[in-house]
């Protein structure tokens, strides 16, 4: 069966992969797939600031609509702020437009069902199956036909939410990257509230700037202001805001897999580290797994995507995990990764221990990793590949008794990922990648 769905939601270039027409069909199915027997009967809406965002909001609420259920806009906003809308206000399901990280040519839904939770596997593929079909599903006509909302307070009902579970963090001076995305707003008003200096960059979103030379995935600028400035730390977000990267007084990256270190030592402390287990995937460092046995806690791995994440948190009765790009869930809070929660969480344990962010680095002794990307006209197929098996067979023997080689497909671009870690010297990794990356692109692209 044809898929639509990769790590996180759907994914596309918006109008050309990702047009009107499949979102209006896609609003339709979630009208019909995810209705249960609930005293309301709506969807809840939201998006980040790209340009294209407009468009395929009007798509999806027509399909919404035209399949006998209402509407509730809540316009631009986090992803973890829409599924946390999606869970208190009792909707049946959640649909937030956005691509996360990705440029802004591209756009994406990610759908939430009733408890704020993204999908299963098995509803992703009960989705698909009609989304491949005839539409048959049913369509109202005159009262019954759904309407539209919109409520300019949602953001600020997920802002008091953050404020009442934080602290106060007066004393403190934050920069803070908004990447022209989802958190341009929330974020300084809450770091505002709660007392710190703030510095804000990137703020300032005109729907064809969100990424772009800013937020988690280009920190440059957000390292160059925290140096000039003189402060205790910077915060990255991404577009959605679902993800966070954090630079420390020196202005040096702090990223996914020593904050979920720094988290969990400090959590455990406190005795609220469930199981005494952190989740992570497979792509978080081993250094991560040696730093978690000298402090007192394990860590669980699983396939890449917060959401794998999550379920792994609920299956064995755990609080904290995430993946080394920045997505943190705090399950005793929320249900997905919220990145204005790990900077307020972030900045409360770094003011109550009185201690520099650049002191925690030497808690975390990462192993040499090497990540390597390519562009590829297929994504499917190399598991059967007969060359690429042996050369992967020759660099696993290549990468010593404690490396790992990991070889997936990016869930959200025409791009296969390569993965090299190990004891051996960093330049013997990255050449043990470039010659898997030659050979993946040569059976892929022929």
């Amino acid at each position: 069966m044809k898929k639509l769905f990769g790590t996180d939601g759907i994914r596309g270039v918006a109008n050309r992969e990702l047009t009107p027409e499949m979102a209006y069909r896609i609003g339709r199915i979630c009208a019909f797939l995810l209705k249960e027997d609930r005293a309301s009967s709506f969807i809840v809406v939201g998006k980040d600031t790209r340009k294209s965002g407009d468009m395929l909001e009007s798509a999806i609420n027509a399909g919404i609509c035209s399949s006998g259920m209402d509407v509730l806009d809540v316009g631009i906003l986090p992803t973890p702020a829409l599924a946390y809308l999606t869970r208190e206000r009792g909707a049946v399901a959640g649909i937030m437009i956005s691509a996360s990280h990705n440029p802004i040519e591209d756009n994406g839904l990610k759908i939430f069902d009733a408890s704020g939770f993204k999908l299963s596997d098995d509803m992703e593929m009960e989705l698909e199956r009609l989304y491949f079909s005839e539409d048959h599903l049913p369509r109202p006509r005159g009262k019954d036909v759904g309407k539209v909302e919109t409520d300019h307070d949602a953001i600020n009902i997920y802002g008091r939410f953050l404020k009442e579970i934080c602290s106060d963090l007066s004393g403190m001076h934050v920069v803070i990257d908004c990447a022209h995305g989802a958190a341009y707003k929330l974020a300084p008003e809450l770091f505002s509230a709660l007392g710190a200096r703030i510095t804000t960059l990137n703020d300032a979103p005109d729907g064809t700037n969100i990424n772009v030379g800013c937020g988690s995935t280009n920190p440059r600028l957000l390292q160059e202001t925290v140096r000039e400035t003189g402060a205790m730390m910077g915060l990255a977000f991404d577009g959605d805001a679902d993800r966070l990267i954090a630079v420390d007084e020196n202005g040096e990256v702090v990223d996914g897999d020593l904050l979920m270190l720094i988290f969990s030592s400090y959590l455990r402390k406190k005795h609220r580290l469930k199981k005494n287990t952190l989740v992570a995937t497979v792509m978080s460092n081993g250094g991560l797994d040696i730093a978690a046995e000298q402090n007192g806690f394990k860590v669980v791995r699983t396939a890449v995507g917060d959401r794998y994440v999550l379920e792994k948190m609920v299956e064995g009765g755990f609080n904290l995990g995430g993946e080394q790009s920045g997505h943190i869930i705090f399950s005793d809070y929320v249900t997905t990764g919220d990145g204005i929660l790990t900077g307020l969480q972030l900045a409360r344990i770094i003011k109550e221990e009185g201690r520099e962010l650049s002191s925690y680095r030497t808690m975390l002794s990462r192993l040499p990793q090497v990540l390597v990307n390519c562009r590829v006209s297929r994504k499917d197929g190399w598991e059967d590949s007969p060359v690429f098996k042996q050369a992967l067979k020759d660099a696993h023997d290549r990468v010593g008794p404690y490396g790992r080689i990991l070889v997936r497909p990016s869930g959200t671009e025409p791009m296969m990922r390569i993965m090299v870690e190990g004891e051996k010297d960093e330049s013997i990794l990255h050449n043990l990648a470039t010659e898997l990356v030659s050979i993946l692109v040569k059976e892929l692209n022929s």
